[in-house]
């Protein structure tokens, strides 16, 4: 396969960036688009126009995608709630399936997403973009270097104040808002758990066995709309929100190490993933990208502290991947910094070559079902919820 033909399934704000990274790529054709709102559905068919002066099919049905024979894979970037039905649909229609991130709402998807693939064996990417972040990939390469010895405890958040988008979820057709107003989960989990997840070998001589779940209160979004009552959709002023503002989740793995990732989005703060690594030799952490090892000093002293630690992990950018030490500035320009760029040219350079997925559909089911039983944890009181070997025990040879 020497041109990738893709339909883009999902125009909206994810969607419009992912279009535009895989217009970047001499590679890839777009033949068709689509969205249920017909206006977004042409959107995207005159960004094509625009980019490549080509007219793709466009359509409000993506089971009109999945018919085609021009289209080879499919990026699925919809509403959270039909990422499960497209997907196992277009596996079965034989179309590789880009599947954009989000969390399960049962955990019975996730069986079915995985049973579809092993019928199909149709190729399948998982399109967590942080595990191609810059700084997630430098320090998974130390951690496999060993730089911070046998790996113990990782941590993440998906800190982003969310609370505009969520508040013009109506407006703006955002499926954001129907989920707070509604369910009580880590609702975000695979941006902080992903690249944990290949540090410390899940599904690949490791597995997540279990996890526990607590919400705070739900009090951000009330204050939001409160504060704002003369600007906002009035359907939301006294509205009873669902979502707690923090949600912590606390993930138990079979060799011993142990995950905290946490929700955090709609009280006021600055975005942050917190990526925080601890080994036995040292350890990293995202807010300052810096490495602290054993036998270092300890910089009580503000000054030293921003001299010898603060960024201190660009020391080690050597071990970057090619991809970093390539990109260029349109590539960095598509998306996040680069990473969305770099995790499709990863999912079509594997699609072309016939190489395994690097993220596959064990990596999204396990990810993914993180978002139904921390629900249930938190309804339970924090109940210890049992994480499924999506891989029927193959995750010991994998």
């Amino acid at each position: 396969m020497e041109i990738v033909r893709f339909g883009v399934i999902g125009y909206g704000q994810r969607g419009c960036g992912l279009l535009d990274n895989l217009l970047l790529m001499d590679d890839v054709v777009i033949t068709a688009v689509c969205d249920k709102y017909e206006d977004r559905s042409e959107k995207a068919k005159a960004r094509v126009i625009e980019k490549r002066n080509a007219s793709p099919f466009a359509s409000t049905d993506y089971k009109e995608i999945l018919k085609r024979d021009d289209v080879d894979a499919v990026l699925i970037a919809t509403d959270w709630e039909m990422h499960f039905p497209i997907a196992i649909d277009a596996m079965k229609a034989g179309k590789a399936v880009a599947l954009e991130v989000g969390g399960a709402y049962c955990i019975e998807d996730c069986f079915e997403l995985v049973k579809t693939w092993e019928e199909t064996k149709v190729p399948f990417m998982f399109m967590e973009n942080c595990c191609y972040n810059r700084e997630e990939m430098l320090v998974t390469e130390m951690a496999k270097q060993g730089k911070f010895g046998k790996i113990v405890y990782c941590s993440g958040s998906y800190s982003h104040d969310l609370r505009g988008e969520v508040a013009t979820g109506k407006e703006n057709r955002h499926y954001r808002l129907r989920n707070y107003l509604n369910r009580n989960c880590e609702n975000y989990p695979t941006h902080e758990l992903g690249p944990i997840a290949k540090i410390l070998g899940i599904n690949r001589g490791n597995r997540m066995v279990s996890l526990v779940s607590v919400a705070s209160m739900a009090c951000g979004m009330e204050q939001y709309v409160n504060d704002r009552r003369d600007t906002v959709n009035p359907e939301l002023i006294g509205a009873k929100w669902a979502q707690g503002d923090i949600v912590n989740t606390i993930i138990t793995c079979e060799n011993g190490e142990t995950i905290l990732i946490r929700l955090d989005t709609t009280l006021p703060r600055s975005y942050s993933r917190e990526f925080t690594v601890r080994g036995t030799k040292g350890m990293y952490e995202q807010q300052t990208n810096s490495v602290f090892f054993d036998g270092q000093a300890e910089y009580w002293n503000p000054t030293d502290f921003v001299k010898n630690y603060m960024n201190s992990a660009e020391k080690f950018k050597d071990l970057l991947p090619d991809c970093w030490k390539n990109i260029t500035k349109e590539q960095l320009d598509a998306g996040h910094g680069g990473m969305d760029y770099i995790e499709f040219r990863e999912f079509v350079t594997c699609l072309k070559e016939g190489k395994e997925m690097p993220i596959d559909v064990y990596d999204a089911a396990s990810w993914m079902c993180v978002s139904c039983l921390s629900e249930k944890s938190i309804k339970e009181g924090g109940a210890p919820q049992a994480i499924p070997d999506f891989t029927n025990g193959a995750y010991k040879t994998r």
